[in-house]
Order: C-alpha cells, then sequence, then structure tokens
C-alpha cells in the first residue's frame, strides 16, 4: 500500500485513464479482464479502507449501470453494430467500478465544494461519453439528444453518488 496520498491519487488518475482509454478503444470481454486487473491494482496499492471503498463501488456501479441501461432503453445510447442492449456491457461496467474508485482519490476534492459537481458532472460525464462515441464504442444516435440527457443523468448521478459517500460512508470522505 502506498503511504504518499498525492501518489495514491495521481495512480489512481492513472489507472482510471488507462481503463478508461482501453476499455473505449477496445471494447468487449479481453479488455474488462484489464480492466479488472488496473482495478485490483488501485485495491491493493492505492485504496486505504478497502471494505468500505468496494462497498461504495458497488452502489455506483449498480447506479451507473442502471443509467446506462435507461439510455440504451430510450436509444440515447447504443453499440455499434447492435440493434437493442439489454444488459450493459462488460467493458462499461467495469468503467463505472474504476470511475467510482476516482470518487474516494482524485476526485474526492470536488466534492467538498457544494456547487461544483453541478457544475462539472454534466460537462465531463456528457463528454466522456461523447469522447467514446467518437473513438467508435458507442453511438449517440442523435447527438444533441443523446449529450443533453447525458448531461442530465450526470447532473444528478455525480453529485447522488457523492452524496451517497458523505452520507453512509463517512470513512472514505477526504
Amino acid at each position: 500500500m502506498i503511504t504518499s496520498e498525492t501518489v495514491r491519487n495521481v495512480l489512481n488518475f492513472v489507472l482510471f485513464q488507462a481503463g478508461w482509454f482501453a476499455c473505449v478503444l477496445y471494447p468487449g470481454l479481453p479488455v474488462t479482464a484489464l480492466a479488472l486487473g488496473l482495478f485490483m491494482v488501485h485495491m491493493l496499492l492505492v485504496s486505504q479502507k478497502r471494505f468500505s471503498e468496494l462497498q461504495f463501488i458497488g452502489v455506483g456501479v449498480v447506479l451507473g449501470g442502471l443509467l446506462d441501461t435507461l439510455w440504451f432503453r430510450l436509444g440515447i445510447l447504443g453499440i455499434p453494430g447492435i440493434e437493442e442492449i439489454a444488459v450493459v456491457p462488460p467493458w462499461l461496467v467495469a468503467i463505472w467500478a474504476l470511475f467510482m474508485t476516482t470518487l474516494c482519490h482524485s476526485l474526492a476534492w470536488i466534492g467538498q465544494h457544494r456547487w461544483l459537481p453541478f457544475v462539472l458532472a454534466p460537462f465531463a460525464g456528457a463528454l466522456a461519453y461523447w469522447s467514446a462515441a467518437k473513438l467508435g464504442a458507442v453511438t449517440l444516435p442523435d447527438t444533441a439528444l443523446s449529450v443533453a440527457a447525458i448531461a442530465l443523468g450526470w447532473l444528478v448521478i455525480f453529485p447522488l453518488l457523492l452524496f451517497i459517500r458523505k452520507s453512509l460512508y463517512t470513512e472514505l470522505e477526504p
């Protein structure tokens, strides 16, 4: 386990970015295993309160998966070459798991400002999905509507996740 908070935060950010790019550039089961490996590196080297963090990550993965499922069902989000998505693909679940690690580490500071999650989340969330679409991992059937819906979803889910961390997992607060 790494003792320096700065080093932990940098490693956390690098692991998330590496996982995001790998999953978006090569969506599928093999990259999901790589993302799981990155997640394990995080848990071994970065996480200080593993049990609580795993619980929090589980909650976020479920909520994020439900949000993505809603977007797939409403036609806001799609997967190239697949008509109907019944279940969120494993690589997208892996991205959610890796993203959730950042809320306890490299992005934890955002929750220290009440207004900041409401300002950053709609832009950052929509930008991530738009970028994934530009890289070919997902489709945005109606770009303007899809980006607006995703921004609205992130306006709700990101502050909700921070509220859950602050309310139920106080030991994970920075």
